[in-house]
């Protein structure tokens, strides 16, 4: 028997900020940021040509509260307010999302992973394997035999044995294990002096964090002393930290059908996010007037629905060309470029203009006027 393709989950909201954290601020011809879209669009494509899955869904985060702002006020508290550059590319990437034929979810008082997790367990109960695209390690106490999760922008899935690897324990103790030690991203208290290798240790040795608290006593060290006196918000923790997985959601796995392409609507949005790589892999438009005389002073062959012929004497003739390198193969075709260029540029993407601090996160390179690429790292 044949197995069935999996059901794809993809967390949007986590791609996005991802996408806007590793790439270069980019931006079309009007001004308008286009770089995190750019970014998830690449990922999702890959996603499609290397699954070709039948049942998908793409889950953003609702705007609003949600049940753990009222469990805990100061959840994520610690996290700036979102930049206006990333709120103008949320609606061009719902959009993006539709016209790619991809189902688009979007809960109220959840969050996307809870809703994930939902559809995810609710599959995996009826024996259908599931593939969660993210780069969340809160993800991973989702995993099971039929759940895995798949990191597409570092090539990297996790299975039991790779969230075993990862976290020293099994992924159903995960949530325990970010009781302890806590999560800074989403301002979740862990025990103070507890790390990731002693929570581990501790709930080897005791199986889970509720024996672990009935044996808070025999708890040596400064370690011990420090799980004593976070007993009573060791509870919160966890119930911050766990992925919801009973929502009363009203859609089901099998509604997830990856439909069509709207290929009119997908070309205006290229057009206008003018991602042209895209936009000529697209079929050739055709228009009722196809084998009517050009009118005066038109270009000869063009569409009604073809973009200007650019200016003569401009710099390149056409739109810019950029590419999102997040495969080998691609990576080899520019080195190839590279090597074969009499003259290329480059440039390095940091975490900050001090040298002694920053973090290199990315590579560019331009090998001619409007055709680079940009290879995070």
């Amino acid at each position: 028997m044949t197995e069935r393709k999996p059901l794809i989950l993809v967390d949007g909201s986590g791609y996005l900020y991802r996408a806007y954290h590793a790439l270069p601020p980019l931006t079309n011809s009007r001004g308008e940021p286009t770089g995190a879209v750019y970014g998830v669009a690449n990922m999702l494509r890959r996603m499609l040509r290397e699954h070709d899955p039948e049942l998908v869904a793409v889950v953003f985060d609702a705007p609003g509260r949600t049940f753990r702002d009222e469990l805990f006020e100061r959840y994520k508290a610690n996290r700036p307010p979102m930049p206006d550059d990333l709120v103008a590319q949320l609606e061009p990437l719902r959009e993006l999302v539709e016209a790619m034929g991809l189902p688009r979810l979007e809960v109220p008082g959840v969050e996307a992973d809870d809703v994930i997790g939902t559809l995810a367990r609710r599959a995996a109960a009826r024996g259908l394997p599931v593939v969660i695209a993210t780069g969340d390690k809160d993800m991973a106490q989702l995993v099971d035999g039929r759940i895995v999760l798949e990191d597409t922008m570092r090539g990297r899935v996790t299975d039991r044995a790779a969230v075993e690897a990862r976290f020293g324990v099994p992924p159903e103790r995960v949530v325990d294990w970010l009781a302890l030690v806590g999560d800074s991203s989403d301002n979740i208290p862990g025990v103070p002096r507890v790390g990731p290798k002693t929570a581990a240790r501790w709930l080897r040795q005791y199986g889970s964090l509720d024996e672990l608290v009935r044996h808070a006593d025999e708890i040596p060290g400064k370690a011990g002393e420090s799980l004593r006196a976070h007993l009573d918000q060791l509870a919160l923790s966890r119930e911050l930290a766990r992925i919801r997985t009973d929502l009363e959601l009203d859609v089901d796995p099998e509604s997830l059908r990856r439909r069509a392409p709207d290929t009119a609507r997908l070309r205006e949005l290229l057009r206008r996010l003018e991602f042209t790589s895209w936009l000529k892999e697209l079929p050739r438009e055709e228009t009722a007037a196809s084998d009517a005389p050009p009118a005066s002073g038109a270009r000869a062959g063009a569409g009604a629905g073809d973009p200007p012929a650019p200016a003569e004497g401009s710099a390149a003739g056409h739109a810019p060309d950029y590419e999102l390198v997040l495969d080998e193969a691609a990576l080899e075709r520019w080195l190839e470029r590279l090597s074969a260029a009499p003259l290329f540029a480059l440039d390095t993407e940091t975490t900050s203009l001090d040298y002694m601090e920053a973090e290199v996160v990315g590579l560019a390179f331009a090998v001619a006027p409007g055709e680079a690429a940009y290879v995070p790292l």
